[in-house]
């Protein structure tokens, strides 16, 4: 996947269609939300985990040094707004990350997380995209609203469909790791279940893996990164941030505006990348005209040197 280019004014196009037309930008969550009882909800095809081989992102004459980026979000009650301001904010990142140099050919991968405890749909991964697709592969999640009330979801599960389940071009040609971004106000639970790894992606596997194992796996493919949002259920929370910041040290971000997501990953892709320091990345968020230049200033300050 990969191919195509992103084009703002085809986003443009869509939303004005969209409000024209009183559709919204997730249809395909919205008619199951409302046409079906929850016990029969499932993700939409194209995001669908189980049987998943290998979501890729490859080089091509169109994009020839292409660069992963996975932007993974918990989609249980307490972060349900996580993708529709993605959605609404994706021409800022794109804009950042192409107009302002910090990557010539970024390749995006969303997908959603929810409890493989309790939710019907616990997994959701979309494929690397370079052009609108992305936009249609956000529509196309199902925003389940679960969880189980305490304050673990099944990041872990997330993790070991991207560390076992993905092939990057950036990684295995020229040895630099993409990036995953992984949104959300809980903590995973220690280790990925066999059982749900059997139910939920169809992998024959027989042991449980210990969440630092592979998280250890994913880390050889990806700088990883968790940002824990303001107004989410667990914003602020000690025993959240301490068990992140133990399994992932600096890249822990805490975001104390929502609205501003989409510039925070962008510019800690540009840092990752040395296209920038936060400086020059906070003066490019003001040359387009973006107000979440304070956010950012203060989620990234503590980023020295992002996946580094």
């Amino acid at each position: 996947m990969g191919s195509g280019s992103w084009s703002t004014n085809v986003y443009d196009a869509a939303e004005r269609y969209r409000s024209a037309s009183g559709a919204s930008a997730f249809a395909y969550s919205d008619r199951v939300k409302h046409s079906s009882p929850r016990s029969s909800w499932t993700a939409h095809p194209s995001l669908d985990p189980h049987g998943l081989t290998t979501r890729e992102s490859r080089d091509s004459a169109e994009h020839p040094t292409s660069l992963a980026i996975s932007v993974l979000f918990d989609v249980t009650g307490s972060m349900g707004a996580v993708p529709r301001v993605l959605q609404t904010k994706l021409p800022e990142l794109f804009g950042l990350l192409l107009r302002k140099g910090y990557t010539e050919h970024p390749q995006i991968l969303f997908g959603g997380v929810g409890d493989a405890t309790c939710d019907q749909v616990p997994l959701q991964l979309g494929q690397f995209e370079s052009d609108n697709r992305m936009d249609e592969q956000l529509g196309n999640i199902l925003l389940e609203g679960g969880g189980g009330g305490q304050m673990t979801e099944s990041y872990e599960l997330a993790l070991y469909a991207m560390a076992r389940h993905t092939s990057l071009d950036c990684h295995e040609k020229r040895g630099r790791r993409g990036y995953l971004f992984l949104i959300g106000d809980e903590m995973p639970y220690g280790k990925v279940k066999a059982r749900e790894i059997r139910a939920v992606l169809g992998d024959r596997v027989q042991r449980d893996i210990p969440l630092p194992e592979i998280l250890a796996e994913l880390r050889r493919k990806f700088h990883v990164f968790y940002i824990l949002p303001t107004g989410a259920a667990h914003a602020g929370n000690t025993e959240v941030l301490t068990l992140w910041r133990r399994l992932l040290g600096q890249n822990v971000i805490e975001l104390d505006d929502l609205d501003a997501v989409c510039e925070t990953i962008a510019l800690t892709v540009g840092l990752g990348e040395e296209a920038i320091d936060l400086a020059e990345g906070l003066a490019d968020l003001a040359d387009v005209g973006s107000a979440a230049g304070p956010s950012v200033a203060r989620a990234l300050g503590s980023l020295s040197s992002p996946g580094r």
